[in-house]
C-alpha cells in the first residue's frame, strides 16, 4: 500500500488537537469497525445499524473479482470493449474516478438531457454493453436509460438481453425483472452499504472491472487501509480528517476541496457528493466545494472556509493557514475519507447515512410529469437566454441585472450553487464559469451538473444550511429522445427534474434564478461572455 500522510495548519489542526484524543479514547475507530450503530445519537440507530456494510467492503467484495473478469473476458471475445454505465450519484462517481485513474474508458451516462442520451446511444453500439446500477431499481433516470438502449439494441439487430449488466440491491424490483428478462448478468449489491458509500462494493466494481480496471489491486489496497483506520490510536489519519472536516470551531463549513497533485482522477467530485449527502441535513452540515489550487475561495481567507489539499503521499505540500493535506492511493483515500465523514457526522450530531431531502425533488418532478403543465412565463428574453424567477428580481431587466440581483442576495455565511442541466461532455466549457462567479460573488461557489447532483449535493441545498442561492442553467435540445413504454420523453424529463428542484428550493425560502437557453451553443457563449465581463 502506498503511504497515507495528513497535514494541518490553523483552524484544521486545532480541531485534531481538540477532538482527536477524545475519539481515540472512545473507541470510536474500532466501534465504527465493529458495526457499532449507537455513534450517531438514538435518533440515528435505526438506520445507521443497516448502513455500515462500507467497512468491510473490501473483503466481501474480493469475491466479485473474478466473476466480474470473466465476464469481461467473455465481452472481449465477443468484440464488446465499451462498457456504458446507466448510474446516478454514488453509483456513477465512484466508476467514473476508479476507471479514470487507470486510464481506462468507461462512458458514464448520468443524465438525462437528450442530446447526451443520443450520443451514448450514438457511438459503437454494437461494440457496446450497459451497465444499469441502482439500489432500488426505480431510480426513473437509470430506468428509462436502460429502455432505451434495450429498444437500440433490438433495432439494430442485437440481442439486447446479452448486452445488458445489472447491479442492484436483493431482493429489489429490478433484480426479479432482470432476471426475467434473461440479462447477461445481475449483481447483488450489499444491502448495508448506501450509495454514496459504496465505491467499493458491486457498485463501483462492476463497471470500473468490465472496463478493464484490475480489481484485486484495487481491493488489496482497500483492505490494508481498513486495518490502519480501524486503530484507535491519535495517529489515526481518518480520524483526524473527520476532526478537521466536523470539529473547526466556530465550524468552518464550507470545505473546498482542491487537487494538487493526487494523481487521482475526479477524486474531488466524488468527496463532494459523499460529504453533501452525508453531512447537509436538519440546518447543519458542512458545504464542499470542488475548486483548482487558483480559485478565489483557496486566497479568501474567509473565516467559515477550510481548504483541504488532495496530495501525492509522497510530496511534502505546501500550506497556508487552515488548510489540510491528505496523501494516499485511490482505494486508501476513498476508505479514508469514508471513514472521515462518519467521525465528521458524529462530531456534527447528524446521521450521515440518511438522505431525508433528496426524495422532495424526487416527488416534485414526478407531479409535473403527471400534471404537463405549461411552463412559466419569462420574465423577459435576452438574445438566446429566458430569464425566470421570483418577486426579489423585479426591476432586472438584462441578464446581467439578473445575475447581480441574485448575488445581492447572498448573506456573509452564503454561498452560490450553479446547477446546469446540459450535457455536460459536449459543453465543459460552461463549468469555466464557476471560478468567475466566485471571484463576482466573494463567496464559494459550487457547480453541478444537472439531474446527477439532485442524487448528491441537492440534500446540502434543500437540508443543510439556509444561506445558499442559486442559478439554475437549463436548455432545450434540438432533438429530443424517446422513453419505450413511457409517456414523457427525455427532454420531458429533465425539464420536470429541473423545474422540480427549484419549485423545492423555493418552497424552502431559497432564490432560485433560472436561465433557459433557447440555442444551446449560442447561450452557452452568451452567458460564458456574460459572467466574464461581471466578474471584471
Amino acid at each position: 500500500m502506498s503511504a497515507l500522510t495528513f497535514e494541518a495548519t490553523g483552524a484544521a489542526r486545532t480541531a485534531v488537537d481538540a477532538h482527536v484524543p477524545r475519539l481515540a479514547a472512545d473507541a470510536v475507530a474500532s466501534r465504527i469497525f465493529a458495526k457499532d450503530a449507537t455513534l450517531w445519537g438514538p435518533d440515528a440507530e435505526e438506520e445507521s445499524g443497516k448502513r455500515l456494510g462500507w467497512t468491510e467492503a473490501a473483503t466481501v467484495s474480493q469475491p466479485l473479482v473474478a466473476e466480474i473478469t470473466a465476464l469481461r473476458d467473455a465481452f472481449r471475445s465477443e468484440g464488446v470493449d465499451r462498457i456504458v454505465l446507466c448510474g446516478m450519484g454514488g453509483s456513477s462517481l465512484a466508476p467514473e474516478v476508479i476507471a479514470g485513474t487507470a486510464g481506462v474508458p468507461l462512458v458514464v451516462l448520468d443524465s438525462t438531457d437528450p442530446e447526451q442520451v443520443a450520443a451514448a446511444l450514438a457511438e459503437r453500439l454494437e461494440n457496446t454493453a450497459i451497465v444499469v446500477s441502482s439500489k432500488s431499481g426505480s431510480t426513473v433516470e437509470t430506468d428509462s436509460q436502460r429502455r432505451a438502449f434495450e429498444a437500440a439494441f433490438t433495432a439494430a439487430g442485437i440481442d439486447a438481453a446479452s448486452r445488458i449488466v445489472v447491479v442492484t440491491d436483493p431482493g429489489s424490483p429490478l433484480e426479479s425483472a432482470s432476471r426475467e428478462a434473461g440479462y447477461r448478468a445481475v449483481f447483488k449489491a450489499d444491502p448495508t452499504v448506501g450509495g454514496r458509500y459504496s465505491a467499493l462494493t458491486a457498485f463501483g466494481l462492476v463497471p470500473a472491472g468490465l472496463a478493464g480496471v484490475d480489481l484485486q489491486a484495487l481491493l488489496d489496497e482497500a483492505e490494508e487501509a481498513a486495518e490502519l483506520l480501524r486503530d484507535d490510536s491519535e495517529d489515526n489519519i481518518g480520524l483526524q480528517l473527520g476532526a478537521a472536516l466536523g470539529g473547526t470551531a466556530p465550524l468552518r463549513d464550507k470545505i473546498v476541496i482542491v487537487e494538487d497533485g493526487s494523481g487521482i482522477a475526479g477524486f474531488a467530485d466524488w468527496a463532494e457528493q459523499l460529504i453533501a449527502e452525508s453531512t447537509g441535513k436538519i440546518g447543519r452540515g458542512v458545504l464542499p466545494v470542488v475548486a483548482g489550487a487558483d480559485a478565489p475561495e483557496v486566497t479568501s481567507g474567509a473565516e467559515d472556509v477550510l481548504v483541504v489539499r488532495l496530495v501525492s503521499a509522497d510530496g511534502e505540500p505546501s500550506l497556508g493557514a487552515n488548510e489540510a493535506a491528505v496523501g494516499g492511493s485511490l482505494a486508501t483515500q476513498m476508505l479514508v475519507w469514508e471513514f472521515a465523514t462518519a467521525v465528521a457526522g458524529r462530531l456534527l450530531g447528524i446521521n450521515p447515512f440518511d438522505q431525508p431531502d433528496v426524495e422532495a425533488a424526487k416527488a416534485a418532478a414526478r407531479g409535473l410529469l403527471d400534471a404537463q403543465p405549461e411552463p412559466t412565463p419569462a420574465l423577459f428574453t435576452e438574445g438566446a437566454i429566458e430569464v425566470r424567477g421570483g418577486d426579489w428580481l423585479e426591476g432586472a431587466s438584462t441578464v446581467e441585472e439578473a445575475l447581480k440581483v441574485l448575488l445581492s442576495q447572498l448573506g456573509p455565511a452564503g454561498y452560490l450553487s450553479v446547477q446546469a442541466y446540459l450535457d455536460r461532455l459536449a459543453y465543459p466549457k460552461l463549468e469555466s464559469v464557476r471560478d468567475e462567479l466566485a471571484a463576482a460573488a466573494g463567496r464559494p461557489t459550487t457547480f453541478g451538473w444537472g439531474p446527477r447532483f439532485l442524487h448528491s449535493t441537492g440534500q446540502f441545498h434543500k437540508g443543510g444550511p439556509a444561506v445558499g442561492v442559486f442559478l439554475q442553467i437549463t436548455a432545450d435540445a434540438e432533438h429530443d429522445v424517446e422513453i419505450p413504454e413511457r409517456p414523457f420523453t427525455f427532454g420531458r424529463l429533465i425539464a420536470a427534474q429541473a423545474a422540480g428542484d427549484a419549485q423545492v428550493l423555493r418552497d424552502h425560502g431559497r432564490p432560485v434564478l433560472q436561465l433557459h437557453l433557447t440555442d444551446r451553443a449560442a447561450g452557452v457563449a452568451q452567458l460564458t461572455g456574460l459572467i466574464s465581463a461581471l466578474a471584471r
